[in-house]
């Protein structure tokens, strides 16, 4: 693993937004013996299999795994995940909008208590900004992450094995962290960090994978709590 390495990965199938994405990344402060790398996967059968192939073709200890839609606007981005992650090692992923305990649904919007802030802009809707909890320290620790970006320390495995569509893959990712002994985190944002210009979601499959989540997850959810 490269230490000093950052790698951007994302799953394409519109190459103007992924331009516009990688445009906003290129203006990002990078800190003097760090670089950072893009891989886009095209034609990914899956989002854990397009990840999972994005994750096997770097050699970066830190990865993250951002929507094609995503523009990440907080020009210190890369100094505050790395101050972070150096800070909290047993932190193994950090987004920007979650929920501190998923609810039995799997949806982690549905939650009680969420964290943390992104602009977004959906259903040809004007922009605006989602923020259902401020974070007060540096750090909430929290169950589940909006897989609009997923920040990793530490590579595992994406369950493509189980979740070989669109959605619920980011869940299963943050129970996969936690299972393995790190925690999940979104930082306190100041301002949003990042635009998500998502339009009108797909919802096709969307009651089939939740099913899946609650049938495989839910028993080691509730032991583990």
């Amino acid at each position: 693993m490269d230490q000093y390495k950052l790698c951007f990965i994302s799953c394409v199938n519109d190459e103007e937004l992924y331009e516009e994405s990688v445009r906003y990344i290129n203006s990002l402060h990078v800190p003097e013996g760090f670089v950072i790398e893009f891989v886009s996967i095209r034609n990914a059968c899956s989002m854990t299999e397009g990840y999972n192939r994005g994750m096997k073709m770097s050699d970066a200890k830190y990865k993250i795994y951002l929507h094609q839609d995503v523009f990440l606007i907080n020009k210190k981005f890369i100094t505050e995940i790395l101050d972070l992650f150096h800070s909290h090692p047993n932190v193994g992923m950090l987004g920007v909008i979650g929920a501190k305990q998923i609810p039995p649904s799997g949806v982690w919007w549905e939650a009680k208590e969420q964290y943390g802030a992104v602009i977004e802009n959906s259903f040809n809707t004007k922009m605006r900004i989602l923020s259902p909890g401020e974070v007060t320290n540096d750090i909430e620790i929290v169950e589940g992450i909006d897989g609009l970006i997923m920040i990793t320390q530490y590579d595992l495995p994406w369950r493509e094995d189980i979740f070989d569509g669109w959605h619920f893959y980011d869940i299963s990712q943050c129970m996969e962290f936690i299972l393995a002994g790190y925690h999940v985190g979104i930082p306190r944002q100041n301002q949003p960090w990042s635009i998500h210009d998502c339009g009108v979601p797909s919802t096709e499959s969307y009651d089939v994978y939740q099913q899946i989540f609650s049938d495989y997850y839910g028993g080691i959810r509730e032991d583990s709590r």
